[in-house]
């Protein structure tokens, strides 16, 4: 009897097609993720998955939700790692800059869940967020409340708090995809460290629209109440 002879109970093959889902899209990205290959993967026939997922389409969504919450995962890993001691607006700065980098550590780490990530996404939404399945997206909603923190830290000023996450989320999803996918993955590790550091500070740079440095040490000159 070989593994093709599992099983499941209720509820259970639901899942274990996202997991193998989950294999599929790191090794292969969106593409590799089928019915087929999951329900193979599995043990199951194909037939069986139809109880769980009207389409191709829906595992993928399925999947890609999975695969937000993991990148969701690493960004806070990444946030909670930091340094304590620090004044709330160094602090609030602080955990956009790991946000950040975070999210690049995470495409350069795991290609194909990043890629299936943001794969696909509601068509009927807000302008100003992204959602799946009528939920704001987890990297997306972690960034948000980052920024809304800052502003409550003194870190952001109140009126260039709109439309923020879009400045940050732009310019670090586009390093992070050519990171990946352009030129620049060839560069050694080191050098796309650096280049992600530099587009990260830009980028809180310009969301603030004041220099890191000079807005902190300004702050430290006046006196805390």
């Amino acid at each position: 009897m070989t593994s093709s002879a599992r099983t499941y109970h209720h509820g259970d093959l639901r899942r274990a097609l996202i997991d193998e889902g989950l294999k599929l899209a790191r090794t292969g990205g969106p593409s590799a993720v089928t019915l087929r290959e999951a329900t193979r993967a599995a043990g199951v026939s194909p037939n069986a998955a139809y109880r769980h997922f009207a389409d191709r389409e829906d595992l993928v969504r399925a999947v890609a939700r999975e695969a937000q919450l993991a990148l969701a995962r690493a960004i806070g890993e990444r946030v909670a790692a930091a340094p304590g001691g620090l004044a709330p607006d160094e602090a609030a700065i602080e955990r956009l800059r790991r946000v950040g980098l975070g999210y690049i550590d995470f495409a350069r780490a795991e290609r194909g869940l990043f890629e299936i990530a943001f794969f696909t996404q509601d068509t009927i939404a807000s302008d100003d967020i992204v959602t799946l399945d009528d939920e704001i997206v987890a990297p997306f909603r972690v960034l948000m409340d980052t920024l809304d923190a800052m502003v409550d830290a003194g870190a952001l000023a109140a009126e260039r708090r709109p439309y923020a996450e879009w400045a940050c989320w732009s310019a670090v999803h586009g390093f992070a995809d050519i990171a990946v996918h352009g030129p620049v993955r060839w560069q050694p590790a080191s050098v796309i460290d650096t280049l992600a550091s530099t587009v990260v500070e830009s980028t809180i740079t310009g969301v603030r629209g004041v220099p890191t440095s000079a807005r902190l040490e300004a702050g430290a000159a006046e006196p805390r109440p």
